[in-house]
């Protein structure tokens, strides 16, 4: 079975701009993304799917594999892309986020294996529990809840399940039945390819979570539990904490 990371690396960012190219550490933010990503036992291939050519310039500069795409509305529909032109025999493909340098590889495993362990699944994610009240009530933080047999029933902005007759807070932080979903998947590559041509649905757009998009249609996502989540870089404290951890690790 060929299994296939990708990094979407789109070049402009609202909040962080051209944040993929930022080398403070000495290495760009893609470089440490890429070499993180690498370290898995399950990944076959690993490729930057881009839209810019100073990111494909910068990713073979360091001795990775990138390739030039058109413009796309998400990181799906560029894996999309790369899937039908040139990884032909990827039978499951990885969607890595390009801003999470310090995603585990040990993660990007589990993944694999839960797709892979769930042959009635056609795509995975994962999800780690909410610690803290402000993360549960932060609309940017998008939160899963799951069927007993650990498929997804549903994804929002908020906290859900809500709970009646208790506080949140007495839930916390040991109790938690919440999930945050970590943006990270893992697809079937026949599901891949039918779902970006799939229109937005109604849920989707009121959510603003393309993964509404594969339940309404009837998909079965797996969701796997890890222990922490990794941390995404959107801002420029974001980067400026990376960057202090990176010097304090060395």
């Amino acid at each position: 079975m060929q299994i296939c990371g990708v990094i979407p690396a789109r070049l402009q960012s609202t909040r962080l701009p051209g944040k993929l190219l930022l080398n403070e550490t000495g290495k760009t933010l893609i470089q440490h993304t890429w070499e993180a990503a690498a370290s898995s036992d399950k990944l076959d291939r690993l490729i930057v799917a881009t839209d810019s050519l100073e990111i494909m310039e910068c990713v073979h500069g360091f001795g990775g594999k990138a390739c030039l795409t058109g413009e796309h509305p998400s990181g799906t529909d560029r894996i999309a892309e790369v899937a039908k032109n040139e990884l032909f025999d990827a039978e499951i493909l990885v969607n890595i986020q390009g801003d999470e340098p310090e995603i585990s590889p040990e993660f990007i495993d589990q993944l694999i294996d839960v797709l892979i362990q769930s042959p009635s699944a056609d795509m995975a994610t994962l999800a780690t529990p909410i610690r803290d009240i402000e993360q549960l009530q932060d609309t940017s933080c998008t939160k899963v809840i799951c069927r007993t047999d650990g498929s997804a029933m549903y994804f929002s902005r908020l906290p859900i399940p809500f709970t009646r007759d208790r506080k949140p807070e007495s839930f916390l932080p040991d109790q938690s039945p919440w999930l945050l979903h970590l943006g990270i998947y893992a697809y079937r590559r026949p599901f891949l390819l039918n779902l970006t041509q799939i229109p937005p649905t109604p849920l989707e757009q009121l959510e603003k979570l393309e993964q509404l998009r594969a339940l309404e249609s009837g998909a079965t996502i797996q969701v796997a539990q890890v222990t922490h989540p990794s941390v995404g870089i959107d801002t420029p404290e974001d980067y400026a904490q990376f960057v202090a951890r990176t010097q304090r690790n060395k």
